[in-house]
């Protein structure tokens, strides 16, 4: 069971752009990972717009953000081209990594979940925030974690 200090677990996957995004190249940077159901969906569609509008206070405190679901690199890219998402959506279309990041179902087992991991410079895991209905809370929690990061 993943848990509040260990080592994310590592990985490779391709983005919507068609380019491979690696979390150890992150390493130095706080890492944002939120996995999301799907795309196009009314709440994920807020919370990636929500990501999307405080994306400026993300980069100021050297922040990367990354959105990853199940669905596939053109699902993706269409999705981020629609709600002009600058940063990348990876594509776990094997859910593989939802399954090392052991994402839970939501829903009595027939949607997968959300969950958003704040990593700190070092890649352990700072943060864990669970909620399928709170998809905007995901930003603001992260928010505040960030800025605890930042003063350490």
């Amino acid at each position: 069971m993943l848990q509040l200090g260990n080592q994310a677990p590592d990985f490779s996957l391709l983005t919507d752009k068609g380019d491979m995004f690696h979390l150890a190249a992150q390493r130095g940077k706080p890492v944002v990972l939120y996995f999301y159901p799907k795309d196009d969906t009314p709440g994920c569609t807020a919370e990636a717009c929500a990501f999307r509008d405080q994306y400026a206070y993300f980069l100021d405190l050297g922040a990367v953000v990354v959105g990853i679901s199940s669905d596939s690199e053109a699902s993706h890219r269409k999705f981020s081209q629609k709600h002009r998402l600058p940063f990348p959506l990876l594509a776990d279309t094997g859910g593989q990594l939802r399954k090392q990041y052991e994402v839970p179902r939501a829903l009595l087992g027939l949607l997968p979940g959300r969950v958003t991991f704040v990593l700190d410079k070092e890649g352990k895991i700072a943060y864990i925030f669970n909620s399928l209905s709170g998809a905007t809370d995901h930003v603001s929690k992260t928010k505040e974690v960030l800025r605890g990061l930042a003063a350490q």
